[in-house]
């Protein structure tokens, strides 16, 4: 999964978040199909690590890490985390159903100056998924500095393979944002911004997509009893 990558400068973004991206992100959600198989769910989280997001690093790694806590009450969730960082990194941990596990390995991951390898990640969700049934992937990054196109040609082959992309984007990067709801398109997935100043709010959106990849419509239904972001995203999955 390793490529040259020259090494770019750090850079910055005022977070933001509007009830109406919410909603759209669930709204999104309609298209993606859900789960019959009964089986263990497999769900790739992938990260960009690079040093533009370290001034929010510590924090948006405490609220990625909760949303997985809540999927210890039902099991049957397998998560790889996925990031790409510095000159030519790109790495894949080994499939955790610990949640305690997964926030471990997060903590390990510190940010390095370099540009996106989002590619690789899709290229790796698509060999995963080919080798057995990945159920959702979530990605979270500030921005995209590569060929959208060739982004979107890997998009499209997760989307055949059936795997909805759950697109956060912390910030305003116009060719990120772009990029982002092409990829959640093609692969009949969502995009949403990645609200730090609304931790509540995006943790909500976190847990239900990890409590759908781990349990389909019924965990997701029993999730979402006294959860309105679950009882929405479960109404859009209807």
């Amino acid at each position: 999964m390793k490529t040259r990558a020259p090494v770019t400068t750090p850079h910055s973004h005022e977070v933001t978040s509007t009830d109406r991206e919410v909603s759209a992100f669930l709204a999104k959600a309609q298209a993606v199909p859900l789960r019959t198989d009964g089986g263990r769910g497999r769900l790739v989280f992938a990260m960009d690590a690079t040093m533009s997001r370290q001034p929010t690093w510590d924090r948006a790694l405490a609220i990625q890490g909760q949303m997985f806590e809540e999927t210890a009450r039902i099991g049957g969730l397998d998560v790889q985390l996925v990031y790409f960082r510095g000159f030519n990194e790109c790495m894949a941990s080994r499939w955790v159903s610990d949640p305690q596990a997964l926030a471990k390995l997060m903590a390990g991951i510190a940010c390095r100056g370099g540009y996106t390898q989002i590619r690789k990640v899709l290229q790796h969700i698509k060999t995963e998924t080919e080798r057995a049934k990945v159920h959702a992937a979530v990605y979270v990054g500030d921005c995209m500095e590569e060929d959208v196109d060739l982004l979107c040609a890997r998009a499209g082959e997760i989307g055949l393979l059936g795997v909805p992309m759950f697109m956060f984007q912390e910030g305003h990067e116009p060719r990120a944002e772009a990029a982002f709801r092409e990829i959640a398109r093609l692969t009949k997935g969502a995009y949403c911004r990645f609200d730090l100043n609304a931790a509540g709010q995006l943790r909500a959106l976190l847990s239900a997509v990890a409590v759908y990849a781990a349990g389909g419509r019924q965990a997701l239904a029993d999730y979402g009893r006294g959860n309105r972001t679950a009882t929405l995203l479960l109404e859009q999955l209807g």
